[in-house]
């Protein structure tokens, strides 16, 4: 079986086009912590998600590579793109930084439960499913800010009817490099704002938590008992 490999949000067209021609691949976020070993490639201290990235690739080997590498990811995607180029893969980059390619935000304020609205929102940067597929809105209790964590679990943490914010919000809208749109925020609704370790959103997601007295957490790898008490307690108190 072939695959594509790709992480963030590879330009449409650039989607499209290897669709074409590899019409029977299967697509894998190189993004998602799959636990396949560590290759000891990058830092120890470094960011799990460009990690996963680089892990991943070296497991899998996928046949082509589509690879953001501006405003739309991080600088951090566009050194592992030419790493993985330097190693021999066969890595396309990709710029979509276009804040026009807009799309319905009806996922991140839907009722589903928190996982499965980030992990929806993500699988339909691949095959966009948005349109067939019901989503029941529900008014903000709770909000979760940031990218997809390594550790998707602690999303079962949240009540349904937590808000999506931050760059996952962006790819639901189909403009991942959209920076008025990911420091948005509901200011009434008591919000999570995560970053990977190591991340350099956690600018963002620190200022804007102090901005919105809202919750700051970062996670390098998985969620320990203390990060998973301090969300409980956040949102049991607020």
């Amino acid at each position: 079986m072939q695959t594509i490999g790709f992480w963030g949000y590879p330009h449409p067209k650039l989607i499209e086009e290897t669709k074409k021609e590899y019409p029977n691949a299967e697509w894998i976020d190189l993004d998602i912590d799959f636990e396949y070993p560590d290759k000891n490639i990058l830092p120890e201290s470094y960011c799990k998600i460009i990690k996963n990235v680089i892990n991943n690739t070296v497991a899998l080997n996928p046949i082509k590579i589509l690879a953001p590498i501006g405003k739309d990811k991080c600088d951090s995607g566009w050194f592992a793109a030419q790493l993985l180029k330097d190693m021999g893969y066969n890595v396309v980059e990709s710029i979509f930084e276009e804040k026009t390619y807009k799309k319905e935000i009806k996922i991140s304020t839907s009722n589903l439960p928190l996982y499965d609205k980030i992990t929806q929102i993500t699988a339909n940067i691949v095959e966009d499913n948005t349109d067939i597929s019901p989503y029941t809105q529900c008014e903000a209790k709770f909000g979760f800010w940031g990218v997809p964590p390594n550790d998707l679990e602690i999303l079962r943490l949240f009540p349904n009817e937590t808000h999506v914010y931050g760059w996952t919000r962006c790819v639901e809208a189909g403009t991942p490099a959209d920076i008025e749109l990911e420091m948005y925020i509901d200011e009434d609704v008591p919000t999570v704002f995560y970053s990977q370790a190591f991340c350099s959103k956690a600018q963002l997601a620190k200022y804007l938590a102090d901005k919105y007295n809202g919750l700051y957490i970062d996670i390098d790898d998985y969620a320990n008992n203390s990060i998973r008490a301090k969300i409980e307690a956040f949102l049991r108190l607020r």
